[in-house]
């Protein structure tokens, strides 16, 4: 049943925009490691509107993803969102998380990051608390996928941590 409703959920995030205010706050996270870069590869969703108002509320001042002018502010300041809303540790080390860049997709944005490497991860630990600035119904969809095990997890406000081991 649990993987149903976080189905369902990832669901509702990547096929329901519309021009229309969403009802619910989501968004979701893959954390997934390449066995041949060793790194983790991590791509977050969000809603676009959700993110803008994010980093506006967090910087004091306005963002817009659908005008090339904020681009460099944008990049800037997905950057610094991204290392403080999301830590990521393997075998007990804390990972330095690299922001490598970000796209838009019609309603939603998605933000690309990446580890550095490290060896056969087993413990996985994550804080993950996008949009908690904004929204405290937010729920934050985590997939954490090792050597092809994928195991995913709902946060929903104010839980930012999971562990998991493969």
């Amino acid at each position: 049943m649990k993987k149903l409703i976080l189905f369902l959920l990832s669901l509702l995030l990547f096929v329901s925009f519309t021009k229309v205010k969403h009802p619910y706050h989501v968004g979701s996270l893959e954390i997934s490691y390449n066995s041949k870069s060793k790194t983790f590869e991590i791509m977050g969703r969000f809603f676009l509107d959700d993110l803008e108002n994010g980093l506006s509320k967090k910087y004091g001042k306005p963002f817009y993803f659908n005008e090339a002018k904020y681009k460099n502010q944008l990049n800037e300041a997905l950057k610094n969102y991204s290392s403080e809303y999301l830590k990521l540790k393997a075998n007990n080390q804390f990972l330095k998380v690299n922001f490598i860049g970000y796209e838009e997709d019609h309603e939603s944005v998605n933000i690309y990051l990446e580890s550095e490497s490290v060896e056969k991860p087993k413990k996985v630990e994550a804080a993950v608390s996008f949009l908690y600035n904004l929204f405290d119904d937010q729920i934050n969809i985590v997939h954490i996928i090792v050597n092809g095990e994928r195991k995913s997890e709902k946060l929903t406000y104010p839980n930012r941590y999971l562990y998991q081991e493969f």
